[in-house]
């Protein structure tokens, strides 16, 4: 029990670690981008037909602390995020990032989160079915089905669906919600407009998540089912699904379980371009806009960290339940 203790402490340091190395990068890298923020924001207003002097620029740095060294301005930005929660404010549409975000971020995991599951629901089952069956009609559609789903890029199944949809029914079902409840408060009668439209979005990013996972699991059910402990386990009497779940699927779960922060950034990465094909208000599409068009570094900023310490907790959450499965890890961790 020390010892899991100690893993447990060991593993919460180093990612408290990774996620203070990976937000000093980010800051740096909204450093590196041309023009500070007040810069960027006189010159939007300079767009808006204001005219702008070197004075309004310098007060405007003065007022958003920019005139102060990068590693104070660094170090006071991570002790806001982590100490106090705090992104502070948009450089360009100069709301709080806080309160821009928040819908947004549980519209974002929720899609993912979702993606995710769905993805495992299906590629365990089905993976350890085609590694042991042995119809050869099951196992090549298996494959096909998972070597398309690794081919086909999840915005062209996006624009598949959408223009299947409009030709058939006449709706393209883009957006997470319907006209009368987008800018409404949320309510029961919203929250059930959004799952009848949700599923859509978390179709298309469990695709290729589900055809990776589908390969995985099947791949390493190959590699368990003929070794040798299986081999004596089955010389000991025991057969069927006790030999199935208790020897090769247990071992095979271990590197699915081991993969599930990654798969969880492979869909986060593909949010954004499906988010802005489908027209989706969530962080994905303010992320892309962020970047691409308004150059909001600080925004963009937030959401990655965010993204990062989402992925960071999954990571840590699947270290935890690995340990309780098998003991060498935790032993590999503490020597």
């Amino acid at each position: 029990m020390i010892k899991f203790l100690q893993f447990i402490m060991i593993r919460a340091v180093m990612s408290i670690v990774t996620l203070l190395i990976v937000s000093f990068i980010v800051f740096s890298m909204m450093e590196l981008v041309p023009g500070n923020c007040a810069e960027r924001y006189i010159a939007f207003k300079n767009t808006q037909g204001q005219n702008i002097t070197i004075e309004d620029i310098q007060a405007e740095e003065r007022r958003l602390g920019l005139d102060k060294p990068y590693l104070i301005r660094a170090f006071t930005w991570m002790g806001n995020v982590f100490f106090q929660g705090k992104f502070g404010d948009s450089c360009i549409l100069r709301l709080n990032i806080n309160h821009l975000l928040s819908d947004k971020i549980w519209l974002s995991l929720g899609m993912s989160i979702g993606a995710l599951l769905l993805s495992y629901l299906l590629a365990v089952p089905i993976g350890i079915y085609s590694a042991v069956s042995r119809n050869p009609i099951a196992n090549n559609t298996v494959r096909f089905i998972s070597y398309l789903g690794l081919a086909l890029p999840s915005f062209l199944f996006a624009l598949m669906i959408m223009l299947f949809t409009t030709v058939y029914f006449g709706e393209s079902m883009s957006g997470l919600f319907s006209k009368e409840y987008r800018d409404a408060a949320w309510s029961y009668a919203k929250f059930m407009d959004f799952l009848s439209r949700a599923w859509l979005p978390i179709l298309i990013l469990g695709w290729a998540a589900t055809a990776f996972a589908l390969q995985t699991v099947r791949a390493l059910m190959l590699d368990e089912i003929d070794k040798l402990y299986v081999t004596a386990a089955r010389a000991r009497g025991i057969f069927g699904r006790n030999l199935l779940w208790r020897y090769p699927a247990r071992h095979s779960l271990g590197p699915v379980i081991n993969s599930i922060g990654f798969d969880l950034n492979r869909i986060f990465s593909e949010l954004p371009v499906v988010a802005l094909i489908m027209t989706l208000t969530e962080m994905g599409s303010l992320l892309i806009d962020a970047l691409a068009f308004s150059n909001d570094q600080q925004l963009a900023g937030a959401i990655l960290v965010i993204l990062t310490a989402t992925i960071v907790l999954i990571n840590f959450i699947t270290d935890i339940i690995l340990a309780l499965m098998d003991p060498r890890v935790r032993q590999g961790l503490l020597g």
